[in-house]
């Protein structure tokens, strides 16, 4: 007779703590923060340079899609990249993003590259949710995602030396740089999982169904939305038809993902993992605040150079840092995100006063609120979504998370853009200069704010032009307060979870035992001590 679970003794030399970290673990943590240093320096480097590059392959009229080819393939990709991860394990899929990266730096361009970068991001993740306990999760996650903010601080400047020198070698430097990483994880990640006996039974396992519409239809979506208002006008039927098509077949993808046929043995996206209220509010809270967070940077960089921006990002990952340690230490998350969204909304509420007299010292002060209110946010979402699901979810889980993160990066640029275009023709008429009229005019006014333009107009007509940028940008400010109240009142949806202490996966490192081997290991008479 089968005797019940009894704890190991401490004298068992096979079993490794859950909160104990080895070298090797040490050693994965350093290599994912530095691939996801890499993905997102990649980001913020082609941002300044990619005028120049444009103009240089006599690309400016595909410019919208080039600029939003790798954020597309970047977010449709990762719900797949989820579910394939649950069927081959980490390491394989991972190995895999890295040379798909790398791949596009060099050869395929920049979709490819995306697609690399949307998985490389939504893995590094996964892999801390494998390695460590949901409470000690928002200290390694900050750590991880602080090199993100790293790289968006040395993006610009970066880029722009590059772009002046040879702009090549923004592409050439990741080939390297993506090999020494591939390298390093295919030694030491070895992260274990229950592999099929046949490539037939794994390859069964995926939906292929439901991630055909998944990915046709938001791409049709995110099409619409890039080139909204930029290439077409809204009411085009280039724009207006591609978002019905996409909206339909998301809508199409979740009744077939809620009501799967005989066929699909495992769907990509179950609905249990919106199941109970904390989850469901905390995919909401990783949307709304993703949102917030690109439209703070769309706003700030319409009126000042990337350099004056340093402070928001230094501020965000000193707070994001604290934010982490004070979820593994105290395991409560809904008065981290009750303070977040109350600073997000104060923050963009200042920025409604800024004029031309502001003094540069109030503006920092304004970018340290804002900044610390978004820094709560980052590292906190996630362990709160998982506290209400098993371990066993982490992955679907962590692809959803990190596909609606860049989703909302979307809507962030999307809907600030809508605002301040239409705010701007608006107050357009108080520009003298009928032939600066037509040239800012009808969506054009956020391509030309960052160039030499508007330091070549006359002085007159330049303090006209600046002037209508800050009138355009205050219902931008406001539309930020108000999207922000809707995360400050999901909050109160959120429930309090303990945060597990344990790790129970079948995900962990090799030779490395987690909490779900050690129930199994004590029933073995051998460690339980009655054994021979």
């Amino acid at each position: 007779m089968k005797a019940s679970p009894i704890a190991p003794t401490l004298s068992s030399p096979t079993l490794v703590p859950n909160s104990s970290k080895t070298w090797r673990f040490y050693l994965i943590l350093f290599s994912l923060s530095f691939i996801c240093f890499v993905a997102a320096l990649d980001g913020s480097i082609i941002a300044t340079a990619l005028p120049k590059i444009a103009n240089e392959l006599s690309a400016t009229n595909n410019y919208v899609w080039i600029a939003n080819s790798f954020l597309v393939a970047q977010t449709v990709i990762q719900p797949l990249c989820a579910q394939l991860c649950n069927i081959f394990g980490r390491r394989m899929p991972m190995l895999i993003s890295i040379s798909v990266f790398a791949l596009g730096s060099g050869i395929a361009g920049r979709t490819v590259q995306g697609l690399g970068s949307g998985g490389i991001m939504m893995l590094v993740e996964l892999i801390i949710c494998d390695l460590v306990p949901l409470r000690e999760r928002g200290k390694y996650l900050d750590m991880v995602l602080s090199s993100s903010a790293v790289a968006a601080i040395l993006g610009p400047v970066v880029g722009g030396a590059l772009s002046l020198a040879n702009w090549r070698w923004i592409f050439y430097l990741n080939i390297p740089i993506s090999g020494i990483t591939l390298a390093v994880m295919s030694i030491f990640l070895r992260l274990r999982h229950e592999r099929e006996p046949t490539w037939m039974r794994a390859l069964s396992r995926v939906d292929w169904v439901g991630n055909i519409i998944f990915v046709a239809s938001l791409c049709s979506l995110l099409i619409g939305l890039v080139f909204g208002g930029l290439v077409y006008a809204w009411s085009s039927w280039k724009v207006i038809l591609p978002i019905v098509v996409g909206v339909l077949g998301w809508i199409g993808f979740h009744i077939y993902e809620w009501r799967p046929p005989a066929f699909c043995k495992e769907v990509s996206i179950p609905p249990r993992i919106f199941a109970t209220r904390t989850s469901a509010a905390g995919f909401y809270i990783d949307f709304i605040s993703s949102v917030l967070l690109q439209w703070a940077l769309k706003g700030a960089f319409s009126l000042r150079a990337g350099i004056d921006f340093i402070p928001y990002e230094a501020f965000l990952i000193v707070t994001a840092a604290v934010a982490g340690w004070i979820l593994s230490k105290f395991g409560h998350y809904r008065p981290l995100h009750l303070l977040g969204f109350c600073l997000s909304i104060l923050g963009p509420g200042l920025n409604i006063s800024l004029s031309s007299s502001t003094p540069k010292a109030v503006w920092v002060v304004f970018q340290m609120i804002d900044a610390i209110g978004r820094a709560l946010l980052l590292p906190t979402v996630l362990p709160a979504i998982m506290a209400s699901l098993p371990d066993s979810d982490v992955a679907v889980a962590t692809g959803m998370y990190s596909f609606l993160r860049s989703f909302g990066f979307v809507w962030g640029i999307t809907i600030p853009g809508i605002i301040f275009n239409s705010q701007f023709d608006r107050y357009l008429k108080n520009v003298s200069d009928a032939t600066v009229r037509q040239q800012l005019g009808s969506g054009r006014a956020y391509q030309l704010v960052s160039s030499d333009y508007i330091r070549s107009l006359d002085p007159i007509v330049q303090q006209e032009v600046i002037s209508v940028y800050r009138r355009a940008l205050r219902p931008v400010w406001i539309g930020a307060v108000a999207f922000g109240f809707t995360g400050l009142i999901t909050v109160f949806v959120e429930k309090h979870i303990a945060l597990r202490t344990e790790l129970d996966t079948e995900y962990g490192i090799e030779g490395e035992i987690s909490g779900k081997d050690e129930e199994k290991l004590a029933d073995k008479p051998e460690v339980r001590g009655g054994g021979k």
